[in-house]
Order: structure tokens, then sequence, then C-alpha cells
């Protein structure tokens, strides 16, 4: 079992800049690929970003290429998804996923955190 403990979720306002964090516990970190999801109010769970084990991938959303950026910290078993420009139609709940296979972040995970809550206001 991998655990994930997502935090750094937050109220901030269009233009801001905001770091989520993403603590994974249980089995070894090593090996997984990690990723990030969000949903929005009334809309379906959709894939934002994805980083490979150790790191040389990443892959993006269309709608947060060249906005986001995803990060691993090996050594200290965390993930980042660093938002920047924030837009109101970026507020959502954002879950942190893991996966040893690369491809299956994109579709269904094996894990999921609980969800941090980000909200923009315009």
């Amino acid at each position: 079992q991998v655990q994930l403990v997502e935090s750094g979720g937050g109220l901030v306002q269009a233009g801001d800049s905001l770091r989520l964090s993403c603590a994974a516990s249980g089995r070894t970190f090593s090996s997984y690929s990690m990723g990030w999801f969000r949903q929005a109010p009334g809309k379906e769970r959709e894939f934002v970003a994805a980083i490979s084990w150790p790191g040389g991938r990443t892959y993006y959303a269309d709608s947060v290429k060249g906005q986001f950026t995803i990060s691993r910290d090996n050594a200290n078993n965390t993930v980042y998804l660093q938002m920047n420009s924030l837009k109101p139609e970026d507020t959502a709940v954002y879950y942190c996923v893991a996966d040893k296979v690369y491809s299956r972040l994109f579709g269904m995970p094996d894990y999921w955190g609980q969800g941090t809550q980000v909200t923009v206001s315009s």
C-alpha cells in the first residue's frame, strides 16, 4: 500500500501562485510514477500532470501546459505541483496519485490521496 497526503491548497486570487505537495509513505516511493488529477464542482475528475520514476519524463494536460510544473523529491518521498497564474477555472479539489506503471497515471492510477481544495477567486 502507498499512502498519499496532499497539502498546500487554499484560497487565492486570480494571477497568484500556489504549490501543492504530496507526501508518500508505505511502500517504497521508488519505482512509482506520480501524478495529479483535479475535480471541479459539477465536473468529472480530470488528469492534470504526471512524472515518471525517477523523474525523467513529465506530461501535462493541455489546459495546464506552461502554467503548472510537476516535480519530485525522491529523497523526501514528495511530489509537487507548482501552479502559476492561477485562474478561477483552476478551482477544484486536487488529488495526488501514484502507480508503478506510468501509462496508468492517465487513466485509473492504483493509489489516490484524499485531495486538497484549491479555490481561485476572480
